[in-house]
């Protein structure tokens, strides 16, 4: 979860990292720092809170130097204190890192050092990984970190200076996003992308347990046993302006506004007259497409609500059976797979720890692996048989929205290429499911158009504390979707249900205070029995807001508030229907006064189990 920047170069170095910083704030923000090495001395500025306030404290005069490495936190091992931000040092003052991960036997490392005389200053996990590489330090701090790590158990992304050796940059690897940057004159290591946009495009990836060493002009890759690594070096497409706020309030809301132009890119070259194009994509040939007995959707969060409404998607249109699972918990229920298995992992960042350990139970398996993800050349990415990527761009807001709707354009792709595949769509059917597919960028402007509605009814309801979302059919998604939204960065309560469980339990808890969205587009499957659950919410005093299809004037007669969207297909209403609910969080979280782009205890990228 956290974020980590080290730079090595001609420049001052504290500046860098205190910019890099903030482009990495949505990692984590309990606390932040920074060390560089000048006059060969360790210099350290750390504190709680956000970095534009630990900024102020920073005397830039004193943090002379060219290298250095920096952090911000999101607390796993230790409380939230000045002692227990990063970077931390060893005894002799001489060396420090930045970590990102958790260090699973570093109370057996801590108590091995403690008895040699060691002294910790906090109660993090992280602390272990400095001492234990000052114990093996004799001269080479590449040698130290070497043999330092082969002690450690977990996962960890490591920046690792040291003052008797300005002129190098450590950073390792296992199991927690990290990446190489090279720059003219400099080198840079980072968490995610956007922290180095303003300084190079040029990348190459760690992998696990491997090791890199920067100097400023040159950078060497080996893995724990010195075996050198050649690696590509890879151009990232995103533009800096892309991880900027760019006139908005909040990247959220920035976000939002950007689906129209993401699901553009989104199919850009993937629809080919009345054909799906993304057969060179799939590093998967024909037969084994059609030899598939069942799909396996694992995710986390959003992108498991995305696989949610992709099993609606394969089941009705591709008639392959469908799974979806909470990555976190895949493996400890011991799944049964086979080669005829394909399991598709669903990640914004391509980093997630839970599906990254859910792929890698279903390698052991021999299932079949497809990746969908936004960040190239992350983890997962890598780790897939195949790749489908979203092309949303830099994802800034810790709630996810730009990245749900290209998850459901991707699945609808995906979906779409199957079903021509096994023959269970004709191509009539297909011309006309992609015909509503290229209707999407316009109705989504459509959808937003009707922002000041919304932000009407957040006036309204802000002050609630509870909310119920329903839906039915590939609507139940986007309900839970809609109620994770508003709990993660208003804090009112909300879940979401099928709309007919309402009658098993949350109908209790419906009053006259009680907001209940239902996601009500109008199709042949399910909008009768919405209608039906709607009076049932009504005749207990409920307040009804729906999400229903342009010209419906039957549910006006029902719901007490109504945002209205384009009419499209069942499997495409969705991803209409999501928007408003989207702009409905925003509005209520704003209106609150909470931190909308970084929510409390959260952060963008889940690292850890």
């Amino acid at each position: 979860m956290c974020g980590i920047i080290g730079y090595i170069g001609n420049e001052k170095a504290a500046p860098i990292l205190i910019k890099g910083l903030k482009n990495l704030e949505y990692r984590g923000y309990d606390s932040a720092g920074i060390s560089t090495i000048s006059k060969n001395n360790i210099i350290i500025e750390k504190d709680t809170g956000k970095i534009d306030e630990i900024e102020k404290k920073i005397n830039f005069d004193s943090m002379g130097g060219s290298v250095g490495i920096s952090h911000c936190r999101w607390a796993t091992h230790g409380n939230v204190t000045k002692e227990n931000a990063h970077p931390h040092t060893d005894c002799t003052g001489k060396i420090s890192i930045v970590h990102n991960g958790i260090i699973e036997n570093f109370s057996e490392l801590k108590e091995k050092l403690i008895k040699k005389g060691h002294k910790f200053s906090s109660t993090t996990d992280t602390e272990v990984i400095v001492h234990l590489i000052e114990e093996h330090y004799k001269g080479s701090i590449e040698e130290a970190a070497r043999n330092a790590l082969k002690e450690v158990e977990g996962s960890y992304a490591l920046g690792v200076i040291c003052s008797d050796e300005p002129d190098k940059l450590i950073a390792a690897r296992n199991e927690s996003p990290l990446i190489v940057g090279i720059g003219k004159n400099s080198m840079l290591i980072a968490s995610d992308v956007p922290a180095i946009l303003d300084y190079t495009n040029k990348v190459a990836y760690l992998d696990d347990k491997e090791i890199a060493v920067l100097t400023k002009d040159h950078f060497k890759i080996t893995d724990l046993n010195n075996n050198v690594k050649n690696k590509d070096v890879h151009t990232i497409e995103w533009a800096k302006e892309a991880a900027q706020k760019s006139g908005y309030k909040h990247f959220m809301l920035k976000e939002i506004y950007e689906q129209p132009r993401v699901i553009t890119e989104t199919l850009n070259g993937r629809i080919e007259g009345g054909s799906i194009n993304i057969k060179e994509e799939l590093n998967l040939s024909d037969k084994e497409l059609l030899e598939i007995n069942r799909i396996i959707i694992v995710a986390c969060g959003t992108s498991w609500h995305a696989g949610l409404a992709g099993e609606f998607m394969f089941e009705e249109l591709a008639k392959i059976p469908a799974e979806v699972e909470y990555a976190s918990e895949f493996r400890y229920r011991h799944p049964v797979l086979d080669d005829k298995t394909l399991v598709i992992a669903i990640s914004q960042s391509g980093e997630t720890a839970d599906t990254l350990a859910a792929m890698k139970e279903a390698k052991k398996q021999n299932a079949m692996i497809l990746s969908i993800c936004n960040v190239k050349g992350s983890t997962i990415a890598r780790g897939s048989d195949s790749v489908l990527y979203t092309h949303a761009g830099p994802e800034i807001g810790v709630a996810s929205t730009k990245a749900f709707t290209s998850q459901l354009v991707v699945l609808y792709l995906l979906t779409l290429y199957l079903s021509k595949l096994r023959n269970t769509l004709n191509d009539e059917k297909i011309l006309d499911l992609i015909a509503h597919l290229r209707k999407l960028p316009l109705q989504l402007e459509s959808v937003l158009s009707n922002d000041n509605k919304v932000k009407e009814l957040a006036e309204l309801y802000s002050d609630k504390t509870n909310a119920l979302y329903l839906g039915r059919g590939i609507n139940y998604p986007i309900a839970l979707e809609g109620a994770l939204k508003l709990k993660e960065i208003s804090y009112i309560h909300a879940e979401g249900y099928p709309a007919a469980e309402m009658k098993h339990g949350p109908i209790a808890l419906i009053d006259k205070e009680m907001p209940v969205v239902f996601v009500a587009p109008k199709d042949i499957y399910t909008y009768k029995k919405v209608l039906g659950n709607i009076e049932e919410v009504k005749a207990r005093g409920g307040i009804v807001i729906a999400i229903a299809t342009e010209g419906d004037e039957e549910i006006r007669k029902k719901a007490d508030h109504i945002i209205y969207i384009p009419k499209n297909l069942y499997t495409l209403s969705s991803i209409l229907a999501v928007v408003p609910l989207q702009l409905l969080a925003y509005h209520i979280a704003d209106k609150r006064g909470c931190n909308v782009d970084k929510p409390r205890n959260l952060a963008k990228s889940v690292t850890v189990e």
